[in-house]
């Protein structure tokens, strides 16, 4: 698959050092297929969230707002009413657990690679979801991946769209600032988050649940196929490039 840019949108801005990457994980680094959704369905059968909206409207409210606090969303959907906003985020959490050992985790191709890659060069990689910290730490486990942090919004303060995960990044790294930092996701939010953080660079992915066009209007400086096309943007292509050259050159053993 080939790099896509566009456009309608500046060159991508220049990074002059790339210390840290921000990666979300379902849709981003983790394939989704529909798996939010369907949790969000069983959910929606076990807890009464209300006449606010119908099943239908509840679920674009959903689709809309993919990588976000979870629990935002439940109090958006009860209209209100924290007691079963709570209530729903925990059957949500559940929901989700259930489908996991259903139908298993599955990384999006390359993604380990790539995670392994940039830490090799001395790149920082934290994750960052919506979910809670045991959902989170349940998709972590299957997928054996070790990362500089990985991070829920109750680890920052909020979630998405607001900065606060990628600040708290950039603290528990030590990055030196915000102009060192990419972040990379699949949703509006995702994106949204980024700018309102003032990364170097911001990139959208198109494996998860927001379109090419959505993820260029809230603002990234590129839209790429898959996450595994980070390591050829301009911007990181060189480091890896070396670390690559490094590893092969002189291999390391470990016992």
């Amino acid at each position: 698959m080939s790099t896509t840019t566009t456009s309608s949108r500046p060159a991508a801005p220049a990074v002059e050092l790339v210390e840290l990457v921000v990666l979300d994980m379902a849709g981003t680094t983790v394939v989704d297929d529909g798996i939010v959704e369907q949790a969000f369905v069983r959910t929606a059968d076990r807890v009464d969230l209300g006449p606010s909206l119908t099943r239908e409207e509840a679920l674009k409210h959903v689709r809309d707002t993919m990588g976000q606090s979870k629990i935002d969303v439940f109090r958006h959907l009860a209209g209100g009413d924290e007691q079963v906003a709570q209530r729903a985020a925990e059957q949500f959490e559940v929901a989700y657990g259930e489908l996991v050992d259903e139908l298993g985790v599955d990384p999006i191709e390359g993604a380990g690679d790539l995670i392994d890659a940039l830490r090799a060069c001395g790149v920082a990689v934290v994750l960052t979801t919506g979910f809670a910290p045991a959902t989170r730490d349940r998709l972590l486990d299957a997928l054996g991946w070790q990362v500089d942090a990985a991070l829920s919004p109750v680890d920052a303060g909020r979630g998405r769209p607001a900065p606060d995960l990628v600040l708290t990044a950039l603290l528990r790294t030590r990055a030196s600032s915000v102009a060192s930092v990419v972040v990379v996701g699949d949703t509006a939010s995702d994106v949204l988050s980024g700018r309102a953080a003032g990364a170097g660079l911001v990139v959208g992915v198109t494996t998860g649940a927001h379109t090419r066009e959505q993820l260029l209007v809230a603002g990234a400086d590129v839209v790429l196929d898959s996450v595994r096309e980070l390591a050829g943007l301009p911007q990181l292509a060189g480091l890896l490039t070396t670390a690559t050259a490094t590893a092969t050159a002189s291999p390391v053993l470990v016992s």
